[in-house]
């Protein structure tokens, strides 16, 4: 197997940190291979704009996904987004770690998305969901929140975990990935929230690398979200009665 880590934290001795090296550790233990694109530590520009664009199909305006398509096919990839696509096409594990930020991913990994999963490269208009770049290969998130796992939840204080994952989720889908269950951490506490004890919290937060060291080991009988097909819709992109999976945003209300 080989793995890909993306790791979104800009602190080398955060918890995410430990994550992504107990990842690195379990995974290089049962014999895959392992790389890892550290967002941060590399500065890699979030920011998608005209200047990353050497030779531009048009001068006057800036169309994102007119760049992208146009890199593509002239072969002037962005440097740093073709380091990065180079790595997901050795992969058929991807892990993103990260913390929940503002109740969604970092600024960083959001633009990850929007610069590397280029249009007319990796996806198009008859390549994407069931049918996307990468199929057949898994993607997971590991993903750290500051409050506890009792304040998460339909309706609950800290906001639904599965909802504001979804546009990850569906997003990697829309990629093709088959997506495992996410693991999260909850109450990595800190910078005056305080939850619970320091002694405990240290034994609780050892326990959660074991427990992700087991879902790493485990990997290939982790649960998968399920997603709509393409025959799941009709042809304007609604979901059909006979309907297998409906996203969640999509369902009838």
């Amino acid at each position: 197997m080989q793995a890909h880590i993306v790791h979104v934290h800009p602190e080398p001795a955060s918890f995410n940190a430990a994550l992504t090296q107990r990842a690195i550790t379990t995974l290089e233990a049962t014999g895959a291979a392992v790389t890892v694109s550290d967002l941060y530590a590399s500065r890699f520009d979030p920011v998608e704009a005209a200047e990353h664009y050497r030779n531009r199909s048009n001068q006057a305006t800036f169309s994102a996904l007119a760049e992208q398509r146009h890199a593509w096919q002239t072969d002037t990839v962005p440097v740093d987004v073709a380091l990065e696509i180079e790595a997901l096409s050795k992969a058929n594990l991807l892990v993103i770690q990260f913390p929940l930020w503002w109740h969604g991913p970092p600024a960083m990994l959001k633009g990850w998305f929007d610069r590397v999963f280029m249009n007319g490269g990796l996806y198009t208009s008859r390549k994407r969901y069931d049918a996307g770049h990468f199929r057949g290969r898994r993607a997971i998130l590991s993903i750290t929140t500051g409050a506890p796992e009792a304040a998460f939840g339909p309706g609950a204080r800290g906001g639904d975990p599965e909802t504001m994952l979804w546009p990850l989720h569906y997003s990697l889908h829309y990629m093709g990935f088959t997506v495992l269950a996410p693991f999260w951490t909850f109450g990595v506490q800190g910078h005056g929230y305080v939850y619970e004890q320091e002694d405990g919290l240290s034994t609780r937060l050892t326990t959660q690398l074991d427990r992700w060291q087991h879902r790493l080991e485990t990997i290939g009988r982790a649960p998968t979200l399920a997603f709509p097909a393409w025959e799941d819709w009709d042809q304007h992109g609604q979901p059909i009665a006979s309907a297998r999976v409906q996203a969640p945003f999509a369902a009838q209300s």
